[in-house]
């Protein structure tokens, strides 16, 4: 259930002077972030103090989705959404998404709870929607000023290589197809067609930013450095990653098939026949 809206207004989103983030709404998936959902929650909306603070939690063993009832229940600016059970990011993302679009949301963010994400890159990721200069702004660790932080030699050469194999095949242009941190104008996400879309972490990310592609969205990058999570264990695995390679193909093949159709189509229609 999302928690209700009418609860006491915290201290600090009711100074007339704090509006940055008004309309936007911050999706924060979580599954045993317990030790990390205090601290992160207060940096992001001391970054953005009028944003709301989506939580939404996989029903955690450890008792993040109580922790999450409970600052909902002190501060009006931040909602718990509860799921029955782990079923992949996607599908907490997309969740969460329905929710924010629902709740009126203007420009929707997604991000991790591990502080992965800078909770300080917020404003750069949200400007260019607001600005109209874009309809997804992704978070890029692979264009000039971005990077990663604390990852061992191989990863580093599995999230780029996902990339640029992603980039290739699906004739994409941003360079960071695998990251999470992003920003939605909320009318470009609810366009998307959610039924249907993948629910593994990496394969998620390439195939939003594909369908968005598709939607012919203007598609932004800004740099970020991400950083490897401060507590708790990672929850990539080499099935994730496998998965999202063979997505890839699926969808070039998909997409192929339909290209190729559509052609038949119209070769059949200037026939004559």
């Amino acid at each position: 259930m999302t928690a209700r809206p009418d609860h006491p207004q915290h201290a600090a989103a009711s100074d007339p002077q704090s509006s940055a983030g008004s309309g936007v709404w911050v999706v924060l998936p979580t599954y045993d972030e317990a030790d990390n959902l205090g601290p992160i929650s207060s940096a992001i909306l001391a970054v953005l103090p009028a944003a709301t603070l989506l939580v939404v939690d996989d029903n955690s063993p450890d008792g993040t989705g109580r922790l999450a009832d409970g600052l909902a229940a002190a501060d009006a600016r931040i909602r718990a959404h509860h799921r029955a059970a782990k079923e992949g990011l996607g599908r907490a993302y997309l969740d969460g998404f329905r929710v924010a679009i629902d709740g009126a949301a203007a420009i929707v963010v997604q991000m991790d709870a591990d502080f992965s994400h800078d909770p300080a890159i917020l404003p750069a990721l949200v400007g260019p929607i607001e600005r109209d200069e874009a309809d997804l702004v992704i978070g890029s660790r692979y264009v000039r000023g971005g990077g990663v932080s604390d990852w061992p030699l191989a990863r580093r050469l599995v999230s780029r290589a996902g990339s640029v194999f992603a980039r290739t095949v699906l004739r994409l242009g941003p360079h960071d197809l695998t990251g999470g941190f992003k920003a939605w104008r909320a009318a470009t996400l609810d366009s998307l067609p959610f039924d249907g879309i993948h629910a593994g972490g990496y394969v998620f990310q390439i195939e939003m930013t594909f369908r968005a592609s598709r939607a012919n969205a203007r598609i932004r990058e800004t740099p970020i450095v991400f950083r490897d999570r401060r507590v708790g264990q990672s929850k990539m695995s080499r099935r994730i990653i496998v998965e999202a390679l063979l997505v890839v193909v699926q969808l070039w093949f998909e997409e192929l098939r339909g290209w190729l159709g559509s052609r038949r189509r119209r070769d059949d229609g200037g026939s004559g026949n």
